[in-house]
């Protein structure tokens, strides 16, 4: 077994085809690649909560985070649903202030993870790379802006399906050729960030099984016809 610090083979491919992390200068991408720690997860072990201080740039390596919030009336609300090869918290990174959400591993998960402290260090000693963390933060942004706007002119079914590639892709990171078909992603999971109960996404998810636009499977969601989904989530 390699030492805890040390990225394994499959590992390491699974970062260098991040789509942000592709893009980065080669001096960034071989620190983030070589200054990590790996942190392990038991299925519903927090990785960190809200108002927490940050510590930590992250990076799934196996399994799956889900990132929301406990609201003090008890309901739940998640923002996203991350896989392996996802970078996150780059917020932190950025302004220095506590986490914004909680961080929940869903079945045993690795994580990568790169002290802030340090690499705020390196940074300002070669601040030509503090752009592209801005830019992993932008894509985060960007996915906000168009999540708020589709609550307002799509369906439950559109929303749905462009919730589904957007999981598929990775939230825009990962390389369209490398988006799975097949997602391990709770049907639970599914209608809490869409704001719906489990019988109303169910029901959706059915709708565009018989379209044959995707099919339902124990724990999973197979997306059949990728073009199609796309299609149906564009407004208008």
């Amino acid at each position: 077994m390699l030492p805890a610090h040390l990225l394994e083979t499959q590992e390491l491919t699974l970062l260098q085809h991040n789509r942000w992390l592709a893009g980065c200068a080669p001096a960034l991408r071989d620190y983030l690649l070589a200054h990590g720690r790996r942190c392990l997860l038991g299925s519903g072990q927090t990785l960190f909560e809200r108002g927490g201080v940050a510590h930590d740039l992250c990076c799934v390596l196996s399994g799956a985070l889900r990132v929301g919030a406990l609201h003090a009336d008890g309901s739940v609300a998640l923002l996203a649903w991350l896989e392996p090869g996802q970078w996150f918290g780059e917020i932190s990174l950025i302004d220095g202030l506590p986490r914004t959400h909680d961080v929940v591993a869903e079945g045993p998960t690795s994580v990568w993870l790169i002290s802030h402290a340090e690499l705020q260090d390196w940074l300002n000693a070669h601040p030509q790379h503090w752009r592209a963390i801005a830019q992993l933060a932008c894509i985060k942004l960007r996915n906000s802006f168009e999540a708020l706007e589709d609550m307002a002119h799509l369906n439950l079914e559109q929303r749905l399906a462009k919730r589904l590639l957007l999981v598929a892709s990775g939230y825009a990171q990962r390389a369209e050729q490398l988006m799975p078909t097949r997602l391990r992603l709770p049907q639970e999971q599914l209608a809490l960030m869409l704001g719906v109960s489990r019988q109303t996404v169910n029901k959706a998810l059915k709708a565009l099984e018989a379209q044959r636009l995707l099919a339902l499977h124990y724990g999973e969601i197979e997306l059949l016809d990728l073009a199609a989904l796309e299609l149906l989530a564009r407004p208008g």
